[in-house]
């Protein structure tokens, strides 16, 4: 089983070149039962990474171009009249899929933003009344750009808080930039990739995930590192519960993917920057610079020594 989805790393990295770790840390989410933000500049390969995932994995993908008009409808279905029956008929929305990719979810108005909430945390949408559920598995990857740049709007807290990891990509190294530009195109390799598991597959992968087993040691490094970032002053906001669930899961996959039914430490603090990254925020600046969510997670994890 677990061989599946380090084939599944492997064909992914043949279209998205020199990002072993961020497809690694896609992976880990996804069999963590979570959903995924991919926070960078345009043009490094987010989508085209989205699009990888679901291929290798063999699940239906829908794409929503978030954009400042976009209506909460466009995202979850609406129900038309129909005049031969007399009733209204429910159409579904692209939400009704097992991989959404919400493309530059930050250009849309924070109305349209929490269109995804119910179903990021509950998998169900609610419209007119009635609440249906969505496919299994689901799992929503968005993308964002950076605030700086024009027609952004900042997501809210509570929904950063529904991602269980953010990643950057970053611009690929001279090696593989260089395979970049004299390869083929990405959308011809994309083309070409065959599916090395199922989602039969991820459903039981992610409940052997759930059963790796977490020693009371190790929770206790959990609660450290939780408790730190809530009373240290370091943080303007600590670290929910939710966000200790997030930190276990992610562990969980990362330790299933290395074949060990049992999580260990360094498991934590490899997934934790990912976890917590935009999770937390700075109480004071350092030198006057804001400290980025990576940095935070970093200094946190410095700060906090293993049981």
């Amino acid at each position: 089983m677990v061989e599946n989805f380090r084939n599944c790393a492997e064909r992914i990295g043949t279209v998205v070149i020199g990002k072993d770790l961020q497809v690694r840390q896609c992976l880990t989410c996804l069999l963590a039962g979570g959903h995924l933000l991919i926070e960078d500049v345009p043009g490094v390969g987010k989508t085209t990474l989205a699009q990888a995932i679901a291929l290798s994995l063999g699940l239906p993908f829908r794409r929503i171009q978030f954009t400042s008009d976009l209506l909460p409808s466009d995202v979850l279905g609406v129900s038309v009249y129909e005049r031969s029956t007399g009733q209204f008929d429910f159409h579904p929305g692209p939400i009704f899929t097992e991989v959404l990719l919400a493309d530059e979810v930050n250009r849309a108005s924070p109305k349209t933003q929490s269109a995804l909430l119910e179903a990021m945390e509950e998998n169900q949408v609610s419209v007119d009344g009635m609440t249906r559920p969505l496919p299994q598995p689901f799992f929503v990857i968005a993308t964002q750009n950076p605030l700086h740049q024009i027609g952004t709007f900042p997501l809210p807290e509570s929904q950063l808080d529904r991602f269980l990891m953010c990643i950057s990509l970053g611009f690929p190294d001279h090696a593989s930039e260089r395979a970049l530009l004299a390869g083929e195109s990405r959308r011809e390799v994309l083309k070409a990739l065959a599916p090395a598991a199922r989602a039969s597959d991820l459903l039981q992968a992610q409940a052997r995930v759930r059963q790796v087993y977490c020693s009371g040691a190790l929770l206790d490094y959990v609660q450290a590192l939780l408790a730190y970032s809530r009373v240290s002053g370091e943080f303007l906001e600590g670290l929910s519960p939710r966000a200790g669930l997030a930190l276990l899961g992610a562990a969980r996959a990362w330790a299933w993917l290395d074949k060990r039914d049992h999580v260990i430490p360094e498991d934590v603090q490899n997934v934790l920057p990912a976890v917590a990254g935009h999770r937390l925020r700075a109480a004071t600046r350092d030198g006057g610079r804001a400290l980025h969510g990576q940095e935070l997670a970093g200094l946190l994890l410095r700060s906090v020594a293993i049981p």
